[in-house]
């Protein structure tokens, strides 16, 4: 099991990719153990709610300690040009469709992270989900 001043490293790390792409978005959370980012629901996602606005906003990303792993959560891959582009190595580190678990520092997938973030981000907004 990873020490926990690890775990907080990675956990630090991971909420700097977050923090770089949160003007636009909400914080929702923030706390040594959760940091999320949310946005306000826009007219892709109204359309698939049957145009009734469900609540005022969405999750976009969220970043959570546990205790064995870090989770980074994204639902920006669930657009599949976005998917599409993850590295074999990234992809392995894929807890089913929009989480990845980390355990140590690994500067390439972070960096790999940072980039799909980006792109996750500007997919949802061009396709006018948030």
């Amino acid at each position: 099991m990873p020490a926990p001043s690890q775990l907080q490293t990675v956990f630090g790390k991971l909420r700097a990719i977050l923090q770089k792409h949160a003007p636009g978005l909400l914080v929702s959370q923030d706390s040594s153990e959760l940091y999320g980012l949310e946005a306000t629901p826009g007219p892709a996602t109204l359309r698939s709610w049957g145009g009734t606005l469900r609540r005022p906003r969405i999750p976009v990303a969220w970043v959570a300690m546990h205790k064995s792993y870090v989770s980074y959560h994204f639902m920006g891959l669930g657009h599949p040009k976005v998917r599409g582009t993850l590295s074999k190595q990234l992809g392995a580190r894929m807890q089913g469709k929009t989480c990845f678990n980390f355990k140590t520092d690994d500067a390439v997938m972070f960096r790999e992270l940072d980039e799909v973030t980006g792109r996750g981000l500007a997919a949802f907004r061009k396709a006018e989900f948030i």
